[in-house]
Parts: C-alpha cells; structure tokens; sequence
C-alpha cells in the first residue's frame, strides 16, 4: 500500500516563496512515515508555477499549482476552497503550513471543513515509532507542551512557527512531478482589491536571523536611526517594544512581544529595553540575546547571554564600526 503524502502550503510575499515553506517542508519530512511522499501546493492568480523548481530542491516530489484569478492576494475564502480542491485530489496525510499570519488565519478554516485536528505553532517534531510528538510553547514561552494526533487517519493540521526547525539543504539535482489542478474563481462575499504595504526593511522581521529592537530608552523616533545602521550592517531587521510605539517612535508592525510578533532568531540585540514580562514573551526564545542598557538592573540582563551596561548611543556605533571592519 502506497504511503499517503504529507502537503505543505507554499507561501510567498514579494514575488518569492518564504523560508517558513522550506522549514515546513523540513518539518513535514521529521513527521512523515517512511516513504511517504512530500507534496507542496502553490497558490496564484499566474505565475505559481515557478516556485516548482525551488520546492523540488529542497525535498518537495510533486508539486500542485492552482490559479486563478482570486488568488492574486491572499484572500481566506478563495485559499480555502482552492486548498480543499487539492486535498480531495491529494487525500493527504497531513497538511503543514508555516505560523504566520496566513498561516493562522487559514489552518483553522481547513481544520474546521475537513473536521481534522490542529497544533499550531510548532517547535520541534519527534517520531516515536508510529507516533508523531510535536512540541510547542505555552503560557508565553514559560512552558512547553508535547502534542500527538490521536486519529491516525488523519488528516492532520499542522503549522510551524518560523526560525525553530531547519530548513534542509537544497538539491538542485532533484525534481518534481508539476500537477495543476483545476479549481474557478469561488464566488466570494468579500474582495480584497488592493493591499498596501507599509514601508519596513528588506528582511522580514518574523524570519529574520538576526533582530535589533529598540525601547523606550531609544527616546525618539530619530533614535532607532542607529538601531537601522546595525542592522543593515548585520543583515538584520529592526523590532521593537510595546513602549516604543506606545509612545509613537515606530509602526506597531515592529512590534515583539506578547501582543505583537514573536521572533526566534539566531541574535536578538535589545537596545534600551528593559525586560518587561510582556516582550520577553516575544523574542526569549533567541538562541542568543544580547542587552544594551544603562540601568544595570534591568530585568533584561536577566535573560540576556551578553550584557553591556551603557548608553546605546555610545555603544551602537562602536559595534557598528566594528562589524562593518570584519563583515
């Protein structure tokens, strides 16, 4: 008997497909019983078979694309009812999709019409024999829990959170079967004509590796000016807390925290923060965390890896100095 694929939903913005699918795409091959296939399901209005190449290298074996003309712009009715179309082809095991806003928003719509269950926002995936256990935070990173599916006929839903599970290393070599599969316009309730981005760094925050995020101690919207300078140094995004766009010095989009995004990444560089329980829900899961501040008793030092006690402004330019002289 032929094992049944796991689908993962790719997900694009800008025109090319985000990390969160080639972690997912990893993520789905930790929870796939031996010979199970990997599939990936491209959305778009034209265009969507493009990413096929990318989806192939990176372990995906046959790729389903859909389009037409209501999948220009991520709208829930038209996504759901394309994704439902793939899934009666596909029968698959599982469906994997990354934890981002699209992500949230569409995982409980499928699990819903198809009556699956759900684990959202997933850490780390561990076969035990003929269980899957996912592993994910509670209580805002206070605690974890490990989660199994007990229908084993699925399907299952699943999303994973960006930045926790590697993605696997490319294989231009390998390639994939291209299926397209029909599915018209939905007749929707809803129109979504035109999305307006507002401005923000060429790397997204929520998949950034390294983060340098500004606080109150950051004064004025002027003073994230040396924030942005060490991190285009580094690569990086700029974030921020609460209390800084509380007191109008960036857009809430840069907001981390328990009420805002919630980052993972490699570095996570805190200038002026002072460790409010609120935003270390929001980035503490950083493999390594550095703290600028002038108050030696800032509760960031207490989860912070390295800690400079000093006046940011002083202290940024140094080390944006510095990097730019080794980088």
């Amino acid at each position: 008997m032929t094992a049944r694929p796991i689908l993962v939903v790719a997900e694009t913005r800008g025109g090319k497909l985000r990390q969160v699918t080639f972690e997912a795409i990893q993520a789905a091959q930790l929870a796939a019983e031996p010979g199970s296939p990997i599939a990936a399901v491209c959305l778009g209005a034209a265009g969507a078979k493009a990413f096929a190449d990318e989806l192939a290298s990176c372990g995906a074996d046959t790729v389903y694309v859909v389009e037409n003309s209501s999948l220009g712009v991520y709208q829930p009715e038209a996504y759901a009812a394309s994704l439902l179309e793939v899934v009666k082809n596909v029968a698959p095991q599982a469906i994997f999709m990354g934890h981002t806003a699209l992500g949230r928003d569409l995982a409980p719509q499928l699990a819903a019409k198809l009556q699956a269950g759900q684990i959202s926002d997933v850490t780390a995936i561990e076969r035990r024999g003929n269980e899957v256990v996912f592993t994910r935070p509670l209580y805002a990173g206070k605690a974890v829990e490990k989660k199994a599916f007990t229908d084993p006929g699925g399907p299952w839903i699943v999303t994973v959170r960006p930045n926790n599970i590697a993605a696997p290393e490319p294989d231009l070599s390998r390639q994939a079967q291209i299926i397209d599969v029909a599915c018209p316009a939905p007749s929707l309730r809803a129109v979504v004509r035109k999305v307006v981005a507002k401005a923000s760094g060429a790397v997204d925050l929520a998949e950034a590796k390294i983060v340098v995020s500004g606080g109150r101690g950051v004064r004025s919207a002027e003073g994230f000016r040396p924030l942005e300078e060490l991190a285009a140094v580094l690569g990086g995004a700029v974030g921020a807390s609460r209390g800084a766009c509380d007191a109008g010095y960036c857009d809430y989009a840069m907001q981390i925290g328990q009420t805002g995004k919630v980052v993972t990444p490699e570095i996570y560089i805190a200038c002026g923060i002072s460790g409010a329980i609120q935003h270390l829900a929001g980035m503490s899961g950083s493999r390594v965390i550095i703290a600028i501040n002038k108050d030696p008793e800032a509760p960031i030092f207490k989860v912070a890896d390295y800690g400079i006690v000093g006046d940011l402004f002083e202290v940024l330019p140094l080390l944006t100095e510095e990097f730019r002289r080794m980088l």
